[in-house]
């Protein structure tokens, strides 16, 4: 609970302080006077004013922010500081001062890209283990052994690229190209797979095995190597060289099997067969229950010799200096893109609202990232600061995209679009906004 609550709040105050920061860096810029700059609503907290003027304050609901500015149409002004009200500035000096914090989120999604990949990009090679019959990939000659390198023209070094690729395909109709290579003759095939409507109005969990891929997996002897002293395992007899070969009368022919079993049965007894000194015997083991992002799961305290695997298991992508700030541009346009793209679908009724997620969902996100290292962590911060940024340039009043809409109508008009109007809008604005909060929240609470 501890490392979640903390991992939502680096995610949340670090995406809303650089995105407020965008505002109130180019209003300053400008000759806008900055009343305040506030990270959370509700009481402040902590309060500071500056040489300027400006009061940051940091309040007790971190869940947004604002930068307020001098403005004539919120309140009186006194005609000295009337140069430095925003409704006195140009129309371009307006546009960027709105426009600055998404471009700002998209910022900080680069740098955390540039950081993952001068840290380096180790990840599964995406060979496929099998594939689900009656899917799309089981259309074509696609099987075991055979590495996905490109799917419709987007080049899939791992199974994160491969999920990517996929998710610009949902509700798509037409051919699709599929190219792999088989990883022990080195020969590379294409095929063309049609789909139609994919995943259309459905909700969307796995895109992998959706499309018919299952990765190949480890296969790792359940033979004991460590028992936990005091642990579920420990107190059932379990020992150092045990061979766990069934559970609930289900063979297990990869640890993986087992740790699966356990993860589901917490608090709830298995009926385990193992082989001990050429003997079989049978025993009875009660996970002990703990709490995870997904709910309780079972743990038992045991563990086996890790495995090294081979280099065709993974690939490591180093890139210099400049190949990473090369990488952390096109990865966030490349998202930028698809989160745009995912949002058209929704509205044409592509993909459901019921994929919509909420706060309950990125704080599970957030804490299973950050137990996934820093690397995971800061991948998670920029996709999620790429769709902060892409949702606040929506054309919805109350949003930036909003106030970016009445001023690109302006410049058509040659005059502001009236307060009435504008007001009315907002109105609009807030009642859609609101409901959108609570269908995501609704979301969240119906996975739970």
């Amino acid at each position: 609970m501890i490392q979640t609550i903390l991992s939502i709040a680096v995610a949340l105050g670090v995406l809303i302080t650089f995105h407020e920061f965008g505002h109130y860096y180019i209003a300053r810029r400008c000759g806008v006077k900055v009343l305040r700059f506030s990270i959370g609503f509700g009481k402040p907290i902590y309060t500071y004013v500056n040489k300027d003027g400006t009061e940051f304050s940091l309040a007790l609901i971190p869940l947004g922010g604002y930068v307020r500015m001098l403005d004539e149409r919120e309140g009186a002004v006194a005609e000295n500081e009337r140069h430095l009200a925003f409704n006195q500035k140009s129309l371009f000096q307006r546009f960027s001062i709105v426009a600055a914090g998404p471009i700002a989120n998209f910022i900080l999604a680069a740098f955390f890209y540039f950081c993952v990949a001068l840290i380096g990009i180790q990840s599964l090679s995406p060979v496929v283990g099998s594939v689900v019959p009656e899917s799309p990939a089981s259309f074509v000659n696609l099987g075991e052994g055979d590495e996905v390198v490109n799917i419709n023209g987007q080049d899939t070094r791992s199974w994160e690229e491969v999920n990517l690729a996929l998710a610009s395909l949902i509700g798509h109709s037409g051919t699709v190209s599929l190219k792999y290579t088989n990883i022990e003759t080195q020969r590379t095939y294409t095929d063309q797979i049609e789909l139609s409507e994919w995943l259309k109005g459905g909700e969307i969990s796995n895109l992998i095995h959706s499309f018919g891929l299952m990765p190949r997996r480890v296969v790792i002897p359940s033979k004991i190597d460590r028992v936990v002293d005091g642990g579920a395992a420990y107190r059932s007899g379990i020992l150092v060289g045990d061979l766990i070969i069934s559970a609930n009368s289900q063979p297990i022919e990869n640890w993986l099997d087992f740790v699966n079993v356990v993860q589901m049965s917490p608090n709830i007894d298995i009926q385990l067969q193992l082989i001990r000194q050429d003997e079989i015997i049978s025993l009875t083991l009660q996970p002990d229950a703990k709490e995870s992002g997904e709910g309780l799961v079972g743990y038992v305290g045991l563990a086996v010799k890790p495995m090294t695997l081979s280099q065709d298991w993974y690939k490591t992508i180093e890139y210099s200096l400049w190949g990473a700030a090369y990488y952390g541009i096109a990865q966030t346009g490349k998202m930028i893109e698809l989160t745009f793209s995912s949002v058209i679908k929704m509205v044409k009724g592509l993909i459901s609202i019921d994929n919509l997620s909420g706060p309950i969902t990125i704080a599970q996100v957030a804490s299973s990232s950050a137990d996934s290292g820093v690397q995971s962590f800061l991948t998670f911060l920029a996709y999620l600061s790429v769709s902060l940024g892409v949702l606040n340039l929506l054309p919805i009043p109350m949003l930036d995209g909003g106030h970016l809409l009445f001023f690109s109508i302006e410049a058509v008009r040659r005059k502001p679009v009236s307060e009435r109007v504008q007001i009315f809008a907002y109105k609009i604005g807030a009642s859609l906004l609101f409901t959108l909060m609570a269908v995501a929240v609704f979301n969240d609470i119906a996975r739970l």
